[in-house]
């Protein structure tokens, strides 16, 4: 069964990296809501299968990103600003949590990220797909869905760029984060091609992610970058026209719990790229709503909303998402970009009004639904009664 008060409080235990600020925060909230702390569970032991699991307990999955010593395990390196090798963090990553589900489902813990799901959310075209499928409004794909075709390089771009609709196109790649290996691309016509980007590319023709974004004007250029990331897999979606605040191109982060969009934040930027991280900005919010509802009679911010709330149903296993909605010219439209399994990294920001989550941080908002009995656990107490532990 979900926790709910009537079983008593959650006892806690997260994955993660344990020094890392995304567990410090998940434990500051903790403690505000007068919860004994969560027991931390090592992405290092997890991987080493060291880890433990115990009867009863729920269990949040936190991104494993910002540690050298996992970042080797699942990719291979110590440059944690190298782009390649997405592929095989992805191998190792889906494996880690699919056995870390088989080791809570026998320990008799619940999870609160289904690992299916998980593999899901990092798979660029698998996600778009399930979207479309469900009629979230998504930006058009040629490379989700039956029959995508492969894309082995910048030829197989270039040729899909030349559909209709697609003179500029976002690449990504499928199982990148953070804009990491992203390329905007303007083609128009026969050898005029441009793109903006975060990534260098070092004499050797290795990649890495920069906290500059930079343009690329010529064929060859892209072309290099392109074909370097294609072995981990390529993700092309139609470049969006974006709404604008102050000049800037706007979009917006909005976290989702146990089914409910409760926080929100307008990211802005001068380039096509909005996060935060490479230079991007928090806009106004307020301004947003506004513009929203001046374009489309008073009830488009409440279907904006509603759209997020639709794409992370399309992940019913998963307590938080945070959704990428982007907002046409004219903020009369929306699309949902992408949907981010650990998307609510966002401190300080409280809860949107009538949310129920107006006090609270996006952490904070987790408990409360948790303590509510709006989880949504993913692995099942197995039901023996037993005490014991699993190990992964």
């Amino acid at each position: 069964m979900s926790p709910s008060p009537s079983s008593g409080e959650p006892r806690l235990a997260i994955v993660g990296n344990p020094a890392n600020r995304r567990v410090r925060l998940f434990q500051d909230a903790v403690r505000a809501a007068g919860l004994p702390a969560a027991r931390e569970v090592a992405w290092l032991d997890v991987l080493g299968g060291r880890a433990e699991f115990r009867r009863g307990e729920v269990v949040r999955i936190e991104s494993p990103g910002e540690d050298t010593a996992v970042e080797r395990l699942l990719r291979g390196t110590d440059d944690a600003t190298r782009v390649e090798g997405t592929a095989l963090w992805y191998e190792r990553f889906t494996a880690a949590v699919r056995e870390l589900g088989r080791a809570a489902r026998r320990a008799g813990a619940d999870l609160l990220d289904d690992p299916d799901e998980l593999a899901v959310l990092f798979d660029k075209r698998l996600c778009h797909e399930v979207l479309d499928l469900a009629s979230v409004p998504v930006p058009p794909s040629p490379t989700s869905g039956p029959g995508a075709p492969a894309v082995r390089g910048w030829d197989d771009v270039r040729a899909l760029m030349g559909g209709p609709g697609m003179r500029r196109a976002f690449v990504k790649l499928a199982h990148g984060s953070s804009a990491s290996g992203v390329l905007a691309v303007e083609t128009a016509g026969p050898g005029r091609v441009r793109a903006t980007t975060s990534v260098e590319r070092d004499a050797s023709g290795r990649l890495f992610n920069s906290l500059r974004v930079r343009r690329l004007t010529t064929e060859h250029e892209v072309a290099a970058i392109v074909d370097t990331l294609a072995p981990d897999g390529l993700h092309v979606e139609r470049w969006l026209p974006k709404a604008s605040q102050h000049g800037r191109a706007a979009d917006l982060r909005v976290v989702v719990v146990a089914g409910r969009a409760t926080h929100a934040v307008v990211r802005t930027s001068s380039s096509p790229m909005t996060n935060l991280h490479l230079g991007g900005a928090r806009g106004d919010l307020n301004a947003a709503r506004a513009a929203t509802e001046a374009a489309g009679g008073g009830r488009s911010w409440a279907a904006a909303l509603e759209i997020c709330e639709r794409a992370a149903a399309c992940f019913p296993g998963t307590h938080c998402v945070g959704v990428d909605l982007l907002p046409a010219t004219g903020w009369r439209r929306f699309a949902v970009g992408e949907v981010n399994a650990f998307g609510d990294l966002l401190p300080g920001l409280t809860g949107l009004p009538g949310s129920g989550a107006e006090a609270l941080d996006t952490y904070g908002a987790q408990l409360a639904a948790l303590r509510a009995g709006g989880g949504r656990p993913a692995a099942r107490i197995d039901g023996t009664g037993q005490e014991h532990t699993a190990h992964v």
